[in-house]
């Protein structure tokens, strides 16, 4: 069994087209009446990420996000029956280019980071 947290956290993420698409920042359970919890999708993006430090500041990663005109919805959650786990990087079958985790990624490239000398 993979353990989720030394295994799947924090790695890199990678669509079907070998794209880099940020790290893996949350890990979403299904808790089943009876049963053991089982493992439903992964998540990407600036709110999973800040959530894992408390839901408020994750509120606040939330309001800065609408308040600078980040796409709305910066996250992606993508079902763990697209995940694969190829050496230390996890692989997603889905398209980079089209999902809203990219879309930050480009809005963070293009009005942030490009605007830092030397980057």
């Amino acid at each position: 069994m993979t353990h989720l947290v030394r295994d799947v956290l924090d790695s890199q993420l990678l669509d079907r087209h070998d794209l880099e698409m940020g790290k893996v920042d949350g890990i979403v359970l299904e808790l089943r009446a009876g049963g053991a919890p089982r493992v439903a999708a992964i998540e990407t993006g600036l709110v999973p990420l800040a959530r894992r430090f408390g839901l408020s500041l994750a509120r606040r990663v939330e309001r800065v996000i609408v308040e600078r005109g980040l796409p709305v919805n910066p996250d992606l959650r993508i079902p763990w029956a697209k995940v694969k786990r190829e050496g230390i990087e996890i692989r997603a079958d889905v398209d980079a280019e089209t999902s809203p985790a990219y879309a930050c990624e480009r809005w963070l490239r293009d009005r942030v980071i490009g605007r830092i000398p030397g980057a």
